[in-house]
């Protein structure tokens, strides 16, 4: 199982708990949240331009980066129960979630994670995705 083997349970050498409040959101939670936020920059861009084919990419990107530097939270993540949060527990910030952002929109970086459930995007912005 991913995320499983000599570190024990994904979260573990990070100190987070295995289970609940706190602990690394599983993969199938993480992609829920991400098709439900690129749905909903699907319909505005449907809705305000007519034209989701161009602005959904444009929509999603500001929408991720802007909630996740000011609350850690995008809509499909608050939807799920699911946070960005920096590793030292403080909030994402602009810089990091820029980043963090980036690398999300490229794809493979935030499809390569590690033990911990941490793609590359989350292990250059130094942050964990926790379930809240």
């Amino acid at each position: 199982m991913p995320g499983q083997g000599a570190g024990g349970y994904p979260g573990e050498r990070l100190g987070r708990p295995e289970h609940g409040p706190g602990s690394v959101a599983a993969m199938g939670r993480r992609m829920l949240a991400l098709l439900i936020d690129w749905l909903v920059c699907l319909v505005i861009a449907a809705g305000l331009f007519h034209d989701a084919q161009r602005w959904t990419i444009v929509i999603f990107a500001v929408e991720v980066y802007l909630l996740t530097a000011l609350t850690g939270l995008t809509v499909g993540k608050r939807v799920l129960g699911i946070r960005v949060m920096r590793l030292d527990g403080r909030p994402v910030g602009f810089w990091w979630a820029l980043v963090r952002t980036v690398l999300l929109l490229t794809v493979i970086p935030a499809l390569m994670t590690d033990r911990d459930l941490r793609g590359l995007h989350d292990r250059a912005a130094n942050t964990v995705v926790i379930r809240t």
